[in-house]
């Protein structure tokens, strides 16, 4: 039934959105698409094109980008609306934008580049590479003492990379914002510090009570930041130098990277937000990090990620370069964690493999996808997916951040759907 309201949805949009230009359509047009291919149906294509062009329209995006590839082939590539609408910069398929919390799945893939080399264990005791983390504690209640202290416990399990890898850590915040002990935790987390490095910052965290003993559930938080400290220190490189020299120049991702000095972001698409009046405005950045998190705080754009992305799907390697072995991808698209991945929104069907989502039931889901699918999405709108089963492969790219006058990023995934519902 998800896949006929889609087709039928699809169709719809295709036959609205196409019926021919518009004067009243004062958006930049959609840049020229690779050549057609038989691996993606042209009503599929056309309706996308007509999506990202009504969704910046209609004020719901300033602009968008999407890329598609089937069994390793780039089959679509294309971009509406605006970079900055203020400059009347148009949107296009190069545009850097920032990719949030699809940093994660790249720090994910250096740590197994580690592991892969007999450097890191994923059993390891995060505490043989940070000490700071030998006498974690664990928060038996979540409410404070009248001194504004957690109760707690030491823990019982050894938190290991493992769990770093699997958000099973018991670090917070988590996505549930009911509890004091969350509220706690996004008061003193790792992106509400003053100041400081990551090492400065992970050392802090060490401090907090965990919310639940490590391997008890998942949980989405700063583990992957942890993780980056732990690369850091395994290397004796910083974990952006890390990425540049093992992931992303081996990939030829010369676009992507952490986010640079202010003054050098004039490329950067302008992520805006939603007024009281639903208009869009320019967002405030409360992430704007001047700083390396290992779980956002980077910048790429849709060829670059792509090219990562391919990396994954055909098994470590890319264009005759190899990331990571066959085995070792493998590792990462099991389900590590069955069930209970953003619970929190009321979504079924989804585990968790070593720093990505994997579709456990495809039944179950509410996004477009297949079992054994593996992906994740960034905060600003950006998402990824790896489709073992169809062959895709998608990047789609927006700039809106999600707030009090602005819901989910729900567009990336309906043009996700326009692709699958085209193969």
């Amino acid at each position: 039934m998800k896949k006929i309201c889609l087709t039928l949805m699809t169709a719809t949009i295709l036959i609205c959105g196409c019926s021919g230009k518009s004067s009243k359509l004062d958006v930049a047009p959609a840049s020229d698409g690779l050549a057609a291919s038989e691996n993606l149906a042209w009503w599929s294509r056309a309706a996308i094109d007509a999506y990202m062009r009504f969704s910046a329209w209609s004020g719901s995006h300033s602009g968008s980008i999407a890329m598609f590839a089937r069994d390793g082939v780039v089959v679509y590539s294309n971009a509406a609306g605006w970079k900055d609408i203020a400059s009347r910069q148009p949107m296009t398929v190069d545009t850097p934008v920032r990719i949030a919390s699809m940093t994660k799945p790249i720090t994910a893939v250096a740590a197994m580049i580690l592991v892969q080399e007999g450097k890191l264990g994923l059993d390891d005791p995060v505490a043989d590479y940070l000490p700071e983390f030998a006498a974690l504690r664990v928060a038996t209640s979540d409410t404070p003492n009248a001194d504004g202290a957690f109760p707690s416990r030491p823990t019982s399990a050894v938190l290991t990379v493992r769990h770093l890898l699997t958000f099973s850590s018991g670090i917070g915040p988590g996505r549930n914002k009911d509890s004091a002990l969350v509220a706690y935790w996004d008061q003193k987390g790792i992106y509400d510090q003053p100041s400081g490095e990551l090492s400065d910052r992970v050392t802090l965290l060490a401090q907090l009570p965990l919310l639940e003993e490590p391997g008890t559930r998942w949980r989405y938080g700063f583990s992957l930041d942890v993780l980056a400290r732990v690369i850091e220190v395994i290397s004796g490189d910083s974990i952006s130098a890390f990425m540049q020299a093992r992931i992303l120049q081996p990939l030829g991702m010369k676009d992507t990277g952490y986010l640079p000095p202010a003054s050098d972001r004039d490329v950067f698409a302008t992520v805006y937000t939603q007024d009281k009046a639903g208009e869009l405005i320019k967002a405030p950045l409360p992430y704007d990090t001047g700083w390396t998190p290992g779980g956002g705080g980077m910048v790429s754009t849709a060829a670059d990620y792509m090219r990562f992305a391919l990396m994954l799907w055909n098994g470590g390697e890319y264009q005759g370069v190899r990331i990571l072995k066959e085995a070792t991808v493998d590792n990462m698209r099991r389900l590590h964690i069955q069930d209970g991945v953003l619970a929190a929104e009321d979504i079924k069907g989804l585990g968790w493999g070593l720093g990505m989502a994997v579709v456990a039931d495809e039944d179950e889901t509410i996004m477009p996808d297949r079992t054994g699918d593996f992906w994740w999405s960034g905060y600003y709108g950006t998402t990824f997916f790896i489709s073992p089963e169809t062959g895709l492969v998608g990047v789609v790219m927006s700039q809106n951040e999600p707030g009090e006058f602005s819901g989910l990023p729900v567009e990336i995934f309906i043009v996700q759907g326009m692709a699958f519902a085209g193969l």
